[in-house]
């Protein structure tokens, strides 16, 4: 049985899935750039918009420019196993894919039922931060929303009562999500590249402005910027060198996202080349914003007083322009778009990848003959994420998000490793370079960051697991096309035996 739950599915047949054509297939429509604004739209979003104040406020002060340094340097670890696996396998589902390559299957199924967790709830949360961000924007021209569009209220159950809230403008901004990500990836992928336009346009207005303001106050900046790294206070993570890593910590997930970007390799047009430049140029690109960000947010302000729900705005409020943070506003409400979009993208394809291997139900795979999407996976999975984002406080499952994130990460690190080890000559357009040091210190990293969550979180994260192994072990494991194929190879043997 440990045999059978080991089996791998073999390169070969990736492969083979990989350049399938027609009316069944994903249509390959996106180049290097809309691959690199893919990943960006994933990165950039509440990371760049609330994380970096909330860190430097918290944890590491000034010095939460050193915490984005740290967590770059981790994340590029994994980003450079990542671009040596999409370039090999060039398939639809991510970290699955390459965990069902060189792991097995029920690692495969484990590591896709967390990225289902990751992409579907992350997305939920964003959509809740983008509710807040436009309700924000409406009240600064003075509009009065006729109806309160975050109702609450609470409901008993078991002899308990709990709080519920009614999030509309959260769901509404799924639907039309979903909507744009079944008339097709070419649809999604201009959407996505003219969000990121305006979110990286007002990330670099701000930028400019905070600089101009700079060069002619840096006595300023600079009082702001005294001490760098604040004394601890005498608690581990609370400032000196342990906020600093606690920072980094926290800011590691401003990063999650570049691995939305390896889901669509079945849509690039030439992945072996571009996946590569979309996953590590999204990485370099967002990494020197952050750094950039931070740095002269914390000289705007004090960094004690940058724990707010929207620092970059704040900042721009602290120079006096009042046109800058209406702009940081339209940056945040394109921004979280993004960020949603790539996201339920990411999940339709892990979801479409299981299917074809018979994991999941036939209906999860099918795909519209004429948009050539898995249109009834996007619809049904926009259902169940706009209702998270409508009637659901989700702020503890954005650490489950964070765990399936990370899990996803240690696999691809190991799995680099292994497939290194046990196949050395298979073709590899893009090579990690420093094997195995770059997949250990991938996996250090990984682990380190899921180990420092709470309990409540692994509780959570555990449930959903669990609920995920009941799926494999009553559908999954009878239907999959490795073990009915294992299945069929053990029945010729017997019969050649007999013989």
């Amino acid at each position: 049985m440990s045999s059978r739950l080991l089996a791998k599915k073999p390169l070969s047949t990736i492969m083979a899935e990989a350049s399938e054509t027609g009316e069944h297939s994903l249509r390959r429509s996106l180049g290097p750039i809309n691959l690199v604004t893919l990943g960006i739209g994933a990165i950039i979003g509440a990371g760049i918009f609330v994380l970096t104040g909330t860190a430097a406020a918290q944890f590491a002060g000034p010095a939460i420019v050193l915490s984005f340094v740290i967590a770059g340097i981790g994340c590029v670890f994994a980003g450079l196993c990542y671009a040596e696996f999409a370039s090999m396998i060039p398939i639809a589902g991510s970290a699955y894919t390459y965990g069902y390559a060189t792991l097995g299957e029920i690692v495969a199924w484990i590591i896709g039922w967390a990225l289902v967790l990751e992409y579907a709830f992350g997305a939920a949360t964003v959509a809740v931060g983008w509710s807040g961000y436009v309700t924000d924007f409406l009240h600064f021209f003075g509009v009065t929303i006729p109806f309160n569009p975050t109702p609450r209220g609470h409901i008993s159950l078991f002899g308990s009562t709990f709080p519920v809230q009614v999030d509309i403008f959260a769901m509404a901004a799924i639907v039309v999500i979903t909507i744009i990500l079944v008339v097709g990836v070419r649809e999604s992928a201009n959407f996505n590249s003219t969000a990121v336009m305006i979110k990286v346009s007002v990330v670099l207005i701000f930028i400019g402005l905070a600089a101009s303001f700079a060069f002619g106050h840096w006595s300023h900046m600079t009082a702001n910027w005294h001490p760098f790294i604040p004394k601890n206070l005498g608690q581990f993570g609370q400032f000196g060198w342990s906020g600093i890593m606690r920072g980094a910590g926290v800011v590691f997930f401003a990063y999650i996202g570049f691995d939305a970007v390896s889901t669509t390799a079945q849509e690039s047009r030439n992945p072996q080349k571009d996946m590569p430049f979309g996953i590590l140029g999204s990485l370099i690109i967002c990494t020197i914003l952050y750094i950039i960000v931070a740095g002269l947010l914390t000289g705007l302000k004090p960094y004690s007083a940058l724990n707010t729900p929207a620092p970059v705005a704040d900042g721009a409020a602290e120079i006096g322009v009042q046109w800058g943070v209406f702009l940081i506003d339209i940056g945040a409400i394109a921004g979280l778009a993004s960020v949603m979009l790539v996201m339920l993208l990411g999940q339709s394809r892990v979801l479409y990848t299981m299917s074809h291997d018979g994991l999941l139900w036939k209906w999860v795979g099918k795909i519209h003959p004429r948009f050539r999407t898995p249109y009834l996976t996007s619809i049904v999975v926009g259902v169940f994420v706009a209702f998270l984002a409508a009637f659901f406080n989700i702020v503890f499952l954005a650490k489950l998000v964070s765990l399936g994130t990370l899990l996803a990460f240690t696999i691809v690190c190991l799995g680099v490793w292994v497939m290194r080890i046990k196949q050395p000559d298979v073709p590899r357009p893009f090579r990690t370079p420093w094997v195995p040091v770059v997949p250990i210190l991938g996996m250090v990293v990984s682990v380190a960051l899921m180990l420092s969550l709470d309990l409540p979180a692994w509780i959570g994260f555990g449930s959903w697991l669990v609920v995920g192994l009941i799926i494999y072990f009553t559908y999954s494991r009878r239907n999959s096309t490795v073990q009915l194929g294992l299945a069929a190879q053990s029945q010729r043997e017997k019969a050649r035996t007999t013989l």
